[in-house]
């Protein structure tokens, strides 16, 4: 079940290869994710001593949280993959442009995971070109629909 999407990441990048991933997350952040307080608008990952982090993903504070559980809302996540995925991942980094963005959050067996994305930056006659290709197909949809 999608939790929440990176509807600008799709935008602004070509997606060259996706990753499912778990994360490490406080039992007050996992009760936040659930009801859908997180945002990874400009979410983004970077990999140190081979281990990939999430930065900037937002987890709103779990309002029935006692005081001293509370969670700092922009701390840095840690992702868990195969140390094969990781490795790929490093060679796919190595091209020019590339980085890692977080495409959507989910749950899958009662667990949160996150799809991240190796991703390559869109020109602008790029981005223009998809926001025809949208406005076509809803077009055409409209005219189906009457």
């Amino acid at each position: 079940m999608k939790i929440t999407t990176n509807k600008k990441a799709y935008y602004e990048y070509f997606v060259l290869e996706n990753f499912d991933a778990g994360l490490i997350l406080l039992g007050a952040e996992v009760k936040s994710i659930r009801e859908g307080n997180v945002s990874i608008v400009d979410c983004f990952a970077y990999i140190i001593n081979g281990e990939i982090w999430l930065k900037n993903m937002k987890v709103a504070r779990y309002k029935q949280t006692h005081i001293a559980e509370k969670h700092d809302e922009n701390r840095d996540k840690k992702l868990l993959l195969n140390r094969k995925e990781i490795d790929k991942i490093e060679k796919l980094l190595q091209n020019k442009g590339t980085t890692i963005v977080p495409l959507e959050i989910f749950t899958s067996h009662n667990r949160i995971k996150v799809k991240i994305g190796v991703v390559k930056g869109k020109k602008l006659y790029d981005k223009r070109a998809t926001i025809k290709d949208r406005d076509i197909k809803r077009e055409m949809n409209r005219e189906n629909n009457v």
